[in-house]
């Protein structure tokens, strides 16, 4: 059995350079939006591509310590560009750019302003997104973006040398939701970068009782390269540990899920990574014909994290599958964040989901008789379970979840508060809420307002401020948006919204107008929208929206509502 750290690389940039050396004959398959056209190339090729790339973005003028967003689909442009700029001694900063599942002007918006936010002067994207983005009159049309091929046709520097760099300068930049919406930069290190996906490693080993790197032979994913888990679980950890991974895009798994499922089945042994909903999806939408010939007895660890795990989801897709060789004990349940770099613990006791009773009053409005074990931290992290004025509190006791470790984040990119409230002595405070037992964790809920739905995080004021365009004002004066549990679909959005009006006509097609717009401004369904009276909405006293409290009286059926159209 082999030890990981034995020979860990020292930072992200020998990390790539090892797989070209140590896993060269390994490589990168991905395919086109309609999950077809295969295009593979070896682990050797990509660490030619980064360096020849860097010297490219250094004769263009992209300076070291400098954050370059890259907004491109799934694609080698994509790990062009992403890598160049990591080999360049830029920072890299992952984006959905316009090709995400949200409309285009959202997400060119939200670009715009991060780019503002962190002071970046350019974007990797098509001439598609530049196009778009002078359309709708964004600032980084005119300067910005620099597209693929332009890079490509840059003339290199010369003798070009990456310039040195240590295992505790920031490597790239994660983004993550904040708290006024606009995404944070986390300030991943490489120490971070090259440690989490080891442990990782170590975590996953779930049933099999020896580490992945012994025995697994694919990986394939359809999780987006600017998610943590996409980038850190779906492609630093593949090429650490040398195996083939195979690369559809989110929009494809969302068409035919049964694409990802025979990846999984038909390329040896396999694990892969996703959130509850991808797996209720695939519960969905494959029928048993989708997978004929299709052996998931190769797929011996599946990972589900991202969002809260939901045991009927793990059920039913056991259920679902075990006709073509899945075993409930290749359900292995994680913890991890973007601000962890990714994983934070994972459940080895390969016995599948395993779940206890929510203690009482723990159930932070997310409907959860029963609460599922996480596992215990991944090596060198620590957990602790703190209360609201910071004592450490013992096992079984809930409150906040806080960790450390050498996967925690350097703090977020130009914005010293948010970091200096997060992020004290080395310990940083999740928002999220659980409790220790036996020395598992068990989520319960969150503090923090925030929705992840589909694994992604998205802040209730986004929905919020879309109502608000809908209704223009007048007698509907307030919205609060927040998320509810339903069975095994996990975490769906619901918006409350305030209104003067009692004509359940006028507000009905008023919802079907809200649902359209949040639908098309952020690629997601709004299981209800609740009209309630004017006032209803509670606040504390300094006016602050008090959603947790919304979100309680929903569920309990006491808001005073108008009309509700779910």
């Amino acid at each position: 059995m082999s030890d990981i750290f034995t020979n860990l690389p020292s930072d992200l940039r020998e990390l790539v350079r090892l797989a070209g050396v140590d896993h060269r004959d390994r490589g990168i398959t991905i395919f086109d939006g309609r999950g077809r056209n295969p295009d593979r190339r070896s682990y050797a090729h990509l660490f030619k591509l980064a360096t020849a790339t860097a010297a490219r973005f250094d004769a263009i003028g992209i300076g070291a310590g400098e954050p370059v967003m890259v907004a491109l689909p799934t694609s080698w442009e994509w790990l062009q560009a992403w890598m160049g700029l990591l080999f360049c001694g830029a920072l890299p900063v992952a984006s959905s750019g316009a090709s995400g599942l949200a409309a285009a002007e959202t997400q060119l918006s939200k670009v715009d302003q991060v780019m503002g936010a962190i002071g970046a002067r350019h974007v990797i994207a098509s001439a598609a997104f530049r196009d778009q983005a002078a359309a709708g009159g964004f600032d980084l049309a005119h300067a910005g973006v620099i597209t693929p091929e332009e890079v490509q046709a840059a003339e290199p520097t010369q003798g070009f040398e990456p310039p040195p760099i240590g295992a505790d300068d920031v490597a790239f930049l994660q983004l993550t939701s904040g708290s006024t919406g606009l995404p944070r930069a986390v300030m991943i290190t490489h120490k971070g970068a090259v440690h989490n996906p080891a442990a990782n490693c170590q975590g996953a080993s779930g049933q099999m009782r020896e580490p992945i790197q012994d025995w697994v032979e694919c990986m394939a994913s359809w999780l987006p390269l600017y998610h943590d888990m996409g980038l850190v679980g779906c492609l630093l950890l593949p090429m650490l540990v040398g195996f083939e991974l195979r690369l559809l895009r989110p929009q494809t798994f969302l068409a035919r899920p049964m694409l990802w499922l025979r990846e999984l089945g038909t390329n040896g042994l396999s694990f892969a990574p996703a959130p509850n909903f991808g797996y209720q999806l695939c519960v969905e939408r494959i029928k048993p014909r989708d997978l004929e010939g299709v052996d998931l007895s190769n797929f011996k660890v599946a990972l589900t994290g991202a969002e809260m795990v939901r045991r009927e989801t793990a059920d039913a897709f056991v259920e679902a599958f075990s006709p073509f060789g899945f075993t409930p004990e290749s359900v292995v349940p994680c913890y991890g964040l973007a601000e962890a770099t990714l994983a934070v613990t994972f459940d080895e006791a390969g016995q599948g989901v395993r779940t206890l009773p929510a203690p009482a009053g723990t159930d932070a409005g997310f409907g959860m008789s029963e609460v599922v074990s996480v596992g215990r931290p991944i090596r060198d992290t620590r957990v602790e379970i703190v209360a609201p004025d910071g004592r450490k509190l013992g096992e079984d006791a809930a409150g906040e979840v806080c960790i450390s470790g050498p996967g925690i984040f350097a703090g977020y990119y130009g914005d010293d508060k948010a970091t200096a409230e997060s992020l004290i002595d080395g310990w940083y405070r999740t928002g999220d809420l659980g409790f220790l037992h036996d020395g598992e964790l068990y989520l319960t809920g969150r503090i923090k307002d925030v929705l992840i739905v589909r694994g992604h995080n998205l802040m209730p004021d986004e929905i919020e401020r879309l109502a608000d365009r809908v209704t223009g004002g007048g007698g509907l004066v307030r919205s609060a948006a927040f998320s509810v549990t339903r069975g095994s679909a996990g975490e769906e959005p619901v918006l409350v919204v305030e209104s003067a009006d009692d004509d359940v006509g006028r507000l009905a097609a008023v919802a079907r107008e809200i649902k359209i717009e949040v639908g098309r401004a952020l690629g997601l369904p709004i299981a209800d929208v609740v009209f309630v009276r004017r006032g209803r909405i509670p606040r504390t006293t300094s006016g602050k929206m008090q959603r947790s409290e919304v979100r309680r009286r929903y569920l309990e059926g006491t808001l005073d509502v108008i009309r509700s159209e779910g």
